[in-house]
């Protein structure tokens, strides 16, 4: 299930990491690798912002070998911005483009980019196809469902992308206003993917946790691959997980030592990567779930996610492996 070579079409199924702002991020996509991460997508970044050389955008690309196949996902609401920062991003020489017609939140969809572009589908195919005519690379796309349950014309507007060139295309299943809320709607993806219409991959995204519900995403809707967001925050084994299921493998058990020295990997690398402060506050998101399921596990969880240094919080881990052994 590797794919040894990366091109569109896929030559086989896929299990993908989803980008996530603040989440995925170099050092976190290489664990996600490490454990079976079939193809990776930086976290989003701002077209205006590459125009103007901000560093953090720029950090936000970067990417070792190692990582590929990788996309880098621009976003924006504006046509020649996201057209002057193709060349930012080719010059950085990831495997495809990926244009996010899907976030939902407010400081991006409400300037009409991301998922707020789906209240004005013909400029979403405009935009589309002027990246698509201008880029040397791959393009792909990533949206959701549509705007509201009152505006869903998914089948409809996914054939209108595919027809503007695009490479592949991921669908979250659900809209805009559900933002996280509720259960995704994957009987929209597989009406997309079996559409005898479309002909580019087709990844579904969304409530995938486990690797169970990976295997019968495939088997139910015959997606072409799978992009993995939320069930792999502090929890970048569900990639192997789902490689071994796919392979007819029982899971193996992650042990707490395990849990302790990722995370502790996960913490050093984005310290050097970010800065000890940045890393520090950001990973707080991720301890919940490296540590789910421990008995007792509240004061160290509350201690994790409240020391202010690096020192201190590899200290807690310390604790934490010893309490547990």
């Amino acid at each position: 299930m590797n794919l040894s070579t990366f091109h569109f079409p896929l030559s086989t199924f896929a299990i993908g990491l989803s980008p996530m702002d603040d989440i995925t991020d170099l050092p976190f996509r290489q664990l996600c690798k490490e454990f079976g991460a079939d193809l990776l997508i930086t976290e989003f970044i701002a077209s205006e912002a590459l125009n103007r050389d901000a560093e953090k955008s720029f950090r936000k690309m970067r990417f070792s070998p190692e990582q590929r196949p990788i996309g880098i996902q621009i976003f924006g609401a504006d046509e020649d911005e996201l057209l002057r920062c193709l060349e930012v991003v080719e010059q950085a020489e990831p495997d495809f483009i990926d244009i996010n017609w899907g976030c939902p939140v407010r400081k991006v969809a409400g300037k009409g980019a991301g998922s707020g572009i789906l209240q004005d589908i013909p400029k979403m195919l405009r935009i589309t196809a002027a990246l698509v005519k201008r880029a040397h690379l791959p393009v792909t796309v990533k949206t959701r469902l549509g705007y509201s349950h009152d505006s869903m014309m998914i089948t409809d507007f996914c054939e209108a992308l595919q027809d503007t060139g695009i490479a592949a295309l991921s669908i979250h299943g659900r809209t805009k206003t559900q933002m996280y809320s509720g259960t995704a709607d994957w009987t929209m993806i597989g009406a997309v993917k079996n559409n005898p219409r479309m002909h580019i991959p087709i990844f579904g995204n969304g409530d995938i946790t486990t690797a169970a519900q990976a295997v019968e995403a495939h088997r139910r809707y015959a997606v072409d691959g799978i992009l993995i967001g939320r069930g792999a925050i502090g929890n970048p084994w569900i990639f192997e997980q789902c490689q071994r299921a796919f392979r007819g493998e029982s899971e193996r058990e992650i042990t707490v030592a395990e849990r302790v020295e990722v995370c502790r990997r996960h913490l050093l690398a984005a310290a050097t990567f970010k800065g000890e402060r940045t890393a520090v506050f950001e990973m707080r998101k991720h301890y919940g779930a490296y540590f789910k399921g421990l008995f007792n596990f509240k004061p160290f969880r509350l201690a994790l996610v409240s020391t202010p240094t690096l020192d201190e919080t590899l200290a807690v881990l310390d604790r934490i492996e010893e309490h547990y052994r």
